[in-house]
């Protein structure tokens, strides 16, 4: 039997350059439809290859998943640790650089953050395991920062910090899906719009000055 090779492609694409469409249209796929509604066929059919070729190159549904979530939980880590620990422009606080640098990661694969938070992962599995790493070292993260903020406050209350990181969490998602439906806005327009939004709320939280 012959061994296909490695360099070797369909209708005269590369391997390698093959291997990134699936992975492209696998990661969009997972983030719209979640895991448990994606099949490797709907997945082969976008990219124009055959259902055993892709499982030669990938596996089952369960590796071709975990190939499209590690390099998006590494990218993100990646991006939200720098964006932590450069330093601050004044005009720029800690959570609009970590928001900018998630738009940044995410840009031109919007649906990779909800292959990262996706609901319908088999339990026990490695899929969910892996996702599982990766959400708790971005909460992780997420509760240093919010901690950070709350001391600036004067509030050292754990469950002030925790109840933070979660509407946190949940405020980066809500963006992000704002965002894959509004697909001309770019990583430093949300920005400023999420800049905008924040001194808004600011506004309207921020005690009355005491006039009548």
């Amino acid at each position: 039997m012959t061994t296909p090779s490695s360099k070797a492609g369909t209708k005269g694409v590369p391997r390698a350059t093959r291997e990134r469409q699936v992975l492209a249209a696998a990661t969009e796929e997972f983030g719209r439809r979640g895991y448990e509604a994606t099949t490797v066929a709907a997945v082969a059919a976008r990219v124009g290859v055959t259902k055993p070729l892709l499982h030669h190159y990938f596996g089952g549904k369960q590796d071709l998943y975990l190939a499209c979530l590690n390099p998006v939980g590494d990218r993100l880590l990646r991006a939200i640790r720098t964006a932590m620990t450069e330093p601050a422009p004044a005009a720029r606080p800690t959570a609009l650089r970590v928001l900018h640098a998630l738009f940044t990661a995410l840009d031109g694969q919007r649906e990779a953050w909800f292959v990262l938070y996706d609901a319908t992962l088999p339990p026990d599995s490695d899929a969910a395991r892996r996702a599982t790493y990766y959400r708790r070292a971005i909460d992780d993260l997420a509760a240093t920062g919010t901690a950070d903020l709350l001391r600036t406050t004067g509030s050292g209350d754990p469950l002030d910090a925790d109840a933070l990181a979660y509407a946190w969490r949940g405020l980066c998602t809500a963006l992000v899906r704002w965002w894959v439906s509004h697909p001309d806005q770019s990583p430093d327009a949300m920005t400023q719009r999420c800049a905008r939004l924040f001194e808004a709320g600011r506004a309207v939280l921020a005690p009355g000055d005491g006039t009548a």
